[in-house]
């Protein structure tokens, strides 16, 4: 009998990787618009070495659950924490699809990326699970990773991560996707687009990229290692 090992990724700091994964069984993982949410805002956070953003955040929420009227407003505490946040990874581009997601990230501090996605895998499946009376994996298995060791890798793969959901059939204009954001429609989601933005002109350019390799990729669809099948 023939073994063969499954290379692991070794995460390096300021490098870019692919990140993805995908409900068990190939089960929608959101359901609906809180779930989206729930996982943006875990995006926020998480980030974080300290471990506290999410506490504080739940505390708010059973705060406001009971109508109570703290001296000091928490929330202040949280954006003021979340602005100085020791960020574990820098999420460059993101695309939440009913039964997947993908993420670029580039790691920031020793180990930043398994932290990461460790307490984002965990915390997403015990809401998810205690939200729609579940028990038991949500995804399939541990996230899987590709490492991005080209410039030219890493902009064509913010064309399919920000385009992930045209390119599934769905929307160019996906609102749990990074590409409002790329195009200026939206900000304040927490993704760094000036590492990707910087390369070209303007939006426009970076707009007719994103066009371009969009309708490349929803032809052909199996591009490779860096479909999600």
């Amino acid at each position: 009998m023939i073994f063969m090992s499954i290379r692991k990724t070794i995460f390096a700091n300021n490098e870019f990787y692919h990140i993805y994964n995908r409900g068990v069984e190939k089960r929608d993982i959101f359901m609906d618009e809180s779930d989206y949410k729930r996982f943006l805002l875990s995006l926020h956070l998480l980030n974080d070495v300290e471990n506290g953003l999410m506490h504080i955040w739940k505390d708010i929420k059973r705060m406001e659950a009971d109508k109570v009227q703290p001296r000091v407003d928490p929330r202040l505490d949280l954006r003021e924490r979340m602005h100085n946040a020791n960020k574990l990874v820098e999420i460059v581009c993101y695309c939440l699809n009913p039964n997947h997601y993908h993420i670029i990230l580039k790691q920031k501090e020793e180990k930043g990326i398994e932290k990461f996605m460790q307490k984002l895998g965990t915390s997403y499946t015990m809401y998810f699970n205690k939200r729609h009376k579940r028990n038991g994996s949500l995804f399939q298995g541990k996230f899987k990773s590709i490492h991005i060791d080209s410039n030219e890798y890493l902009l064509y793969l913010s064309a399919y991560v920000n385009y992930n959901n045209f390119i599934h059939g769905g929307s160019k204009n996906w609102e749990y996707s990074s590409v409002q954001d790329f195009l200026g429609e939206r900000n304040g989601t927490p993704c760094d687009k000036d590492v990707i933005l910087d390369q070209f002109r303007n939006v426009d350019d970076y707009k007719e990229f994103l066009d371009n390799n969009a309708l490349y990729l929803k032809e052909k669809k199996k591009i490779e290692k860096y479909i999600l099948e």
